[in-house]
């Protein structure tokens, strides 16, 4: 018999929707890393733990963090205007097509099990607002908010099954062992961290930015890539 208090379990609600075995189709992106591989930047486990500290930290990850933030404070707040004014930042703020697609598709499909998966009225209000087009950390704030999952707790959540998915894509590109692959997202501990500490901090969007031109170079050349395992 289950205790009422047990009924509703951020954790478990948290787990699940950020699982690879999520269906938004996070496996099919590599983000640019490979590009990253192929042009050699990413060659070993140093290397890409290093290209990935500077995505999450001066990169997407900051961006994202920071609209992640945000979004679930609007969200919390039930200031709908204000979230959706973040939700159309969040569609415009990437540097190539692909990176777009990449946002928005996983965002859309996130959103849409979600609703079907753990039904909450405010999550089919913003489907209708915007027409089921949605970036994926917004979509992912979205539903922590609403399911009263502590920001701290989803943002973590949220950047660490970014890095290990990247993880994943350069385990199978480089490639790389599992054992280096855990090894790696154990490296990275310190800079999602930091990464969390920085979006909580931030208290004005237009201050956010990147400094990550080459990520968006090889977002830009894997467009044109002649061979591909990845849809970024």
């Amino acid at each position: 018999m289950v205790r009422a208090d047990m009924a509703v379990d951020p954790l478990y609600r948290l787990l699940a929707w950020l699982s690879p075995a999520y269906p938004i189709g996070a496996f099919s992106y590599s983000h640019g890393v490979e590009t990253a591989v192929e042009e050699g930047f990413i060659r070993d486990r140093a290397s890409l733990v290093a290209w990935l500290e500077s995505v999450l930290t001066v990169g997407t990850g900051a961006v994202d963090g920071a609209l992640f933030a945000a979004a679930w404070r609007a969200a919390e707040a039930q200031d709908w205007p204000a979230f959706d004014s973040i939700a159309e930042r969040a569609a415009a703020w990437r540097g190539t097509s692909e990176m777009a697609l990449e946002s928005r598709q996983q965002g859309g499909s996130f959103l849409s099990i979600t609703r079907t998966a753990w039904p909450h009225a405010d999550l089919d209000a913003v489907h209708e607002r915007l027409a089921g087009e949605i970036a994926l950390p917004v979509a992912v704030a979205l539903a922590a908010a609403t399911h009263g999952i502590a920001l701290e707790m989803a943002l973590g959540g949220y950047l660490h099954a970014f890095m290990a998915n990247l993880i994943s894509a350069a385990v199978r590109a480089v490639p790389l062992g599992q054992t280096d692959g855990q090894r790696a997202l154990a490296g990275l501990e310190g800079a999602v961290r930091r990464t969390v500490e920085a979006a909580l901090a931030v208290t004005d969007l237009d201050e956010v930015g990147t400094s990550t031109p080459l990520l968006d170079w090889c977002s830009l050349r894997h467009e044109i890539q002649y061979t591909r395992l990845f849809r970024s």
